[in-house]
């Protein structure tokens, strides 16, 4: 027996009598998705997949933050990110637009969350707050006031943040807590949610190797199983967020793509983007930093992300305050989920439409490539640079 994510529409739910169905007539239906977290055994997961309601199973795999590095600018005091996505000169704020940030929590009381309206839910059973602090230097880029006269946050208009604590305070998780939150993102109206997690493939091998005594094949086997099942699931949840949109406000999801690729030891050892990152209607985030010749793609970025964001000697907020800089693609993600808050206001402002097709096709298509070093291949940096509108 094992425990299952079991993803659920309860749209088609029904509290009809037995001869009361379709008699008051045709009304529209807004998809409803449920996370539910369940041990079942190989009989219980053919019945359970039988049940018409569910959308996908998947067994609940560990997961961890995109692990940060300490920046190789280690000393840098300046957020050189906001300057170079445009953020400091755009007439946008993000006012009005409600982001949601799902990592290792918040430090509620840092100066740089002053003003910003903060609801905070614990996924993980080890309380609010941030003491990793991963999760507030992701946050601070995103929404960050200035501290101590430095500019960190790219959308310092946002006045409403989400913060779903969805990994413990040694940064790891599990796959039940990340889509837990993200429903609760969802269904507490967040217009970007921004993801800088990784499924833990290696760690779910050795789990059942040690814990449960597979041999090494047969485990590698069963975890690619998961994962694989875990991406479907991802999948259909977001077709199934997708689909609420004309019924709501539309939530888009922005997610580190990974920091595998280890090109400083050879240029071909580069992997593809991670889960969540690599899921359908993601969008997926490279990291960048800065060289004489321009911009360069991170060596430790994944390769095929969609778009590329300041990722290398990141200046934000640290747990139990003042700032500091850090390197990872989990640095990348929040400049892009702060992007989409500047988007999204400009979009309301305009004529056109305003849902997540619409900002997302703004974001790509003004992606900026000519700052870029010679040389650096699309497949790595995506359609180019994220810049504010």
């Amino acid at each position: 027996m094992h425990t299952y994510v079991v993803l659920r529409d309860l749209s088609n739910a029904s509290v009809a009598g037995p001869f009361e169905t379709g008699l008051a007539g045709v009304e529209e239906v807004v998809t409803e998705p449920r996370v539910d977290v369940e041990r079942l055994d190989k009989a219980d997961v053919r019945d359970v997949a039988r049940d018409p309601q569910v959308r996908s199973i998947a067994e609940v795999m560990p997961t961890q933050l995109v692990e940060p590095m300490a920046s190789s600018e280690a000393a840098a005091t300046s957020a050189w990110g906001v300057g170079a996505v445009g953020a400091d000169t755009s007439a946008r704020t993000g006012a009005g637009v409600v982001v949601a940030v799902l990592d290792t929590g918040i430090d509620a009381d840092h100066p740089a969350f002053d003003g910003v309206t903060l609801t905070q839910t614990d996924f993980t059973g080890s309380g609010i707050g941030d003491r990793n602090g991963h999760g507030t230097h992701c946050a601070g880029t995103i929404f960050g006031r200035d501290v101590d006269g430095t500019r960190i946050g790219i959308a310092r208009g946002v006045d409403r943040a989400l913060i779903g604590k969805v990994l413990a305070d040694d940064g790891r998780g599990n796959s039940a807590w990340m889509f837990e939150g993200l429903q609760w993102a969802v269904n507490q109206g967040a217009h970007v949610v921004s993801i800088s997690i990784e499924l833990d493939f290696p760690n779910f091998v050795r789990r059942v190797v040690d814990e449960e005594g597979w041999p090494v094949d047969l485990a590698t086997s069963r975890a690619l199983e998961a994962y694989r099942a875990t991406l479907h699931m991802f999948d259909a949840l977001m077709a199934m967020i997708r689909s609420r949109e004309a019924f709501g406000a539309g939530t888009m999801v922005v997610a580190a793509a990974g920091n595998g690729s280890r090109r400083d030891d050879d240029p071909d050892h580069e992997i593809g983007v991670a889960l969540p990152a690599a899921a359908d209607g993601v969008v997926s985030v490279a990291a960048a930093g800065q060289s004489p010749q321009g911009l360069q793609v991170a060596a430790f970025s994944n390769t095929f992300a969609q778009i590329s964001a300041p990722g290398v000697g990141i200046v934000s907020a640290a747990s139990g305050g003042g700032l500091r800089s850090l390197d990872g693609t989990s640095m990348a993600c929040p400049h892009v989920a702060g992007l989409v808050a500047l988007w999204r206001e400009e979009v309301i402002a305009s004529p056109l439409p305003v849902n997540t097709a619409t900002v997302t096709a703004k974001l790509l298509a003004t992606a900026a490539t000519d700052g870029f070093a010679p040389g650096v291949d699309i497949a790595d940096r995506g359609v180019g640079l994220a810049v504010a509108p």
